[in-house]
């Protein structure tokens, strides 16, 4: 028998088998399908409606090197949106733990998803939940597409347009971690380099007092002046020249050395002074780090379960379980009945035998 005859013979035997079994396959048909409206209803599934919420990462720069910074260079500009590193370092943090705790603590989700603190495993069942409830996923634009399912639609709403907020607000606090403890470390060299000048101004002060400006220019200006007064053999004007002259050569030393450091202070100050600027707009100011493209909004109809699709692939499955029991059935029922006929031929042989 060829494939074809085989196809045939196979085809033409289902049909048969259909046809006399068309009576209990129609009524189990029907109660599957019963069966499938009546467990696919709200009494024994849970609607669940869907919201969903798009959003871009925006750049991850830091404010001040942007913004403020001449020296920085950068190919990343503060418009970039939905770049490749930026899209994943989002999924990162949403799928954290920071973000995760944050939205069951808002929301009370724990109470919200009937899971009782006193459970076995509370916790777990609660994350399985939320996983399954909560999805991010990265769209082929390099966006982000945040879907909740919820019992309640109103609330399935609010927490994908939160979700935005609270990544937002928890980008922020990581990198405000990072820029309080720059900003407090530059802060300090700042405040320790203004203190050590103000040391030396009250330095240079003293010894102004003490008749020293300017150790070299003074120094200069006496001499000549000592020259003058011995040419005119003014005894007393040497001598009061002379004086300051002593004094000049006793603190002249400590003024020019306080006056390089003064100069260098300065020029590290100058430095100093940018880098605090720069850290602390980065510790104080912040800048959004989502774009929202489509907000979610509450859903009119639900979206699980979807009931014609539960009562199309039971009835199909059911169908399909029938064909295969029904066929075995017969095949049995065929096999059996082939061995009696065979047992009732080798008896009735063996009498036959016995009687000759």
């Amino acid at each position: 028998m060829d494939e074809k005859t085989h196809s045939t013979y196979s085809s033409k035997y289902l049909c048969r088998l259909l046809v006399n079994y068309r009576k209990p396959i129609l009524i189990i048909l029907v109660l599957a399908a019963l069966c499938a409206i009546i467990f696919s209803s709200p009494f024994f599934i849970t609607p669940l409606y869907k919201s969903t919420t798009v959003i871009y990462p925006t750049s991850s720069n830091s404010i001040s090197k942007v913004l403020i910074s001449t020296t920085y260079q950068s190919e990343k500009d503060i418009m970039n949106i939905g770049e490749d590193e930026q899209t994943e370092q989002m999924l990162q943090v949403l799928n954290s733990n920071r973000v995760r705790d944050k939205v069951i603590n808002r929301f009370n989700l724990m109470e919200h998803y009937e899971i009782k603190a006193n459970s076995k495993y509370p916790i777990t069942k609660l994350n399985k939940l939320y996983d399954t409830r909560i999805k991010f996923r990265r769209t082929e634009y390099n966006a982000v597409k945040i879907t909740v399912l919820d019992s309640d639609a109103v609330l399935s709403a609010r927490i994908a347009n939160e979700i935005a907020e609270i990544f937002d607000s928890t980008m922020n606090q990581m990198q405000k971690e990072v820029a309080i403890q720059a900003f407090r470390i530059v802060e300090q060299e700042y405040n320790a380099l203004c203190a050590e000048m103000n040391m030396l101004e009250d330095s240079l002060n003293t010894l102004r007092k003490l008749g020293v400006f300017d150790y070299e220019s003074q120094v200069e200006m006496l001499s000549r002046q000592m020259a003058v007064e011995l040419g005119k053999g003014n005894t007393q004007g040497v001598r009061n020249i002379q004086e300051q002259l002593d004094v000049l050569a006793e603190y002249g030393g400590a003024s020019y050395a306080i006056n390089e450091r003064l100069d260098n202070d300065r020029l590290q100050l100058s430095l100093v002074k940018s880098k605090y600027e720069e850290a602390k707009v980065d510790a104080t100011e912040f800048i959004p780090h989502k774009f929202v493209v489509t907000s979610a909004f509450q859903a009119e109809r639900k979206s699980y379960p979807v009931r014609w699709i539960i009562l199309v692939v039971t009835v199909l499955s059911t169908f399909l379980l029938l064909i295969f029991c029904i066929v075995i059935y017969d095949r049995s029922k065929d096999f059996f009945r082939h061995e009696a006929e065979k047992e009732t031929a080798s008896k009735e042989k063996t009498k036959l035998l016995r009687k000759e």
